[in-house]
């Protein structure tokens, strides 16, 4: 008799699937950096997806030295500004813990949409206690709290900014909290954390179908018409044993589907540039308009519909920090209306 051999059917692997908490993704790694201290993540708002012709760089490839199409996301990337300046201690047995922040006195005024914020700020007291707490060797890593411009967009219908902590990468805390001095208060661009060919991760927080059942939920096979007798081809045969006398959750059941974080690793930037005509196709991207500002271009799929928020870090799986200067021949800008 032959060996049956069925693989069950959905990954447990991102379980519990429920709702994400916040639509700001978490960022839980980060790299160490190299070189001078610079902010080490971004974020952006997805346009939508088009193609370009370029050169096939990649050494082993069939098409090696061919001109290809590539498929790409459009991502509006807006000047960040830094809001405060925050320092960590070295991880205990309760992890890690803030020691100090530095709130700098030159917000946007959008920002009061979020979140409250005292009158007078008293940064340079706060850096003052930073500065004497790194000496000691008590620092162990400098955040940003950074907030994105929404309202710069016209493809984003919204004003309030959405606020996260980037961590600085690169040199040692001493050079890492001047050069988060320096930055306090002011934009950073995303020319000033990437370029051409860097590989970048990209998280999002996925398109929300809300309550689904077991069949699309775990891609479950339809029950035969013979062997349903309740009515319904589109439920699990069983939930489980008699003994024991419970369901496992390994079990595949019904529940929230999508709007869940995921991040995809190894994404290569393709462009980055100032002038959103250049890739806005004729009559805008559909739900989206036109892109105007700084815009990146990512080689392949990103998740979360058009609007939404989307992070980037240096990537942490890859061995390759940047695959080279990309040879773009032709950008799509025909009309995605059909």
């Amino acid at each position: 008799m032959a060996n049956v051999h069925r693989p069950r059917r959905g990954s447990l692997a991102f379980s519990p699937r429920k709702r994400a908490k916040s639509q700001v993704p978490a960022v839980r790694s980060w790299t160490q950096g190299n070189g001078e201290p610079k902010m080490g993540g971004f974020a952006g708002y997805k346009v939508g997806m088009s193609h370009v012709i370029m050169m096939d760089d990649k050494a082993k490839s069939l098409t090696s030295g061919m001109e290809i199409s590539v498929p790409v996301t459009v991502i509006a990337v807006p000047a960040m500004k830094v809001a405060a300046i925050r320092a960590y201690s070295k991880k205990g047995s309760y992890g890690t813990k803030i020691l100090g922040e530095a709130l700098s006195n030159e917000l946007d005024p959008t920002l009061d949409r979020k979140l409250f914020r005292p009158k007078k700020a008293k940064p340079d007291k706060a850096l003052a206690s930073i500065e004497k707490l790194v000496e000691e060797g008590a620092v162990e890593n400098i955040h940003l709290i950074t907030y994105t411009l929404p309202s710069q967009i016209s493809g984003i219908p919204k004003k309030k900014p959405d606020v996260m902590e980037n961590r600085i990468v690169g040199g040692d805390i001493a050079a890492r909290l001047e050069y988060a001095k320096s930055i306090l208060g002011k934009s950073v661009a995303v020319s000033d954390v990437f370029n051409n060919g860097d590989i970048v991760d990209t998280s999002a927080i996925t398109i929300g179908k809300g309550t689904q059942g077991p069949v699309k939920r775990w891609h479950i096979n339809l029950m035969k018409h013979k062997h349903s007798r309740q009515g319904s081809l589109r439920q699990v045969g069983t939930l489980g044993p008699w003994n024991p006398s419970r369901v496992s959750w390994r079990v595949p059941q019904m529940g929230q589907t999508g709007y869940h974080q995921r991040t995809e690793y190894n994404k290569r930037i393709l462009k980055i540039g100032d002038k959103g005509e250049e890739v806005t196709p004729a009559g805008g991207f559909l739900n989206y308009g036109g892109v105007n500002g700084e815009y990146l271009l990512i080689k392949g799929s990103v998740p979360g519909p058009k609007k939404r928020l989307v992070r980037l870090r240096p990537a942490i799986r890859s061995e390759i920090k940047n695959a080279g200067e990309p040879q773009i021949s032709h950008l799509s800008v025909e009309s995605k209306q059909g």
